[in-house]
C-alpha cells in the first residue's frame, strides 16, 4: 500500500501560482498512477490531472489544461502539481490519489485505490 500526504497548499490571489506535492512514505511509487482530484464546499470531487507510473503518460479536465502541469520523481516518490494563473474557481480541497491506471483515475473517485488527507487551495479574487 502507498501513503499519500499532500503539502504546498494556502492561501493566493487570482493569478498567482502554487505547487502542491504528493509524498509517498508506503511501498514503491512506481507500482501507480497518481491523481489529483479537488472538491469545493457543495460539490462533488471531481478529477484534475493524473500521471503514469513513468511519467510518460499525463491526463487533465479541460479547465486545467495549459494551466497546470503534473509531474513525478519516482526517486523521491513525490508528485508535483504546478498550477499557474490561478483563479477562484479553482478554490478546493486538492486530494492526492493512487490507482491502476491514468485512464481509470480519469473516469473518476471510484477508481481511486489510496486517498490522501487532501490540502486546502484558496483563491481570492
Amino acid at each position: 500500500q502507498v501513503q499519500l500526504v499532500e503539502s504546498g497548499g494556502g492561501l493566493v490571489q487570482a493569478g498567482d501560482s502554487l505547487r502542491l506535492s504528493c509524498t509517498n512514505s508506503g511501498r514503491t511509487f512506481s507500482n501507480y498512477a497518481v491523481g489529483w482530484f479537488r472538491q469545493a464546499p457543495g460539490k462533488e470531487r471531481e478529477f484534475v490531472a493524473a500521471i503514469g507510473r513513468f511519467g510518460s503518460a499525463t491526463s487533465y479536465t479541460d479547465s486545467v489544461k495549459g494551466r497546470f502541469t503534473i509531474s513525478r520523481d519516482n526517486a523521491k516518490n513525490t508528485v508535483y502539481l504546478q498550477m499557474n494563473t490561478l483563479n477562484a474557481e479553482d478554490t478546493a480541497v486538492y486530494y492526492c490519489a493512487a490507482g491502476s491506471s491514468v485512464s481509470l483515475l480519469r473516469s473518476g473517485v471510484k477508481a481511486v485505490d489510496t486517498w490522501g488527507a487532501g490540502t486546502q487551495v484558496t483563491v481570492s479574487s
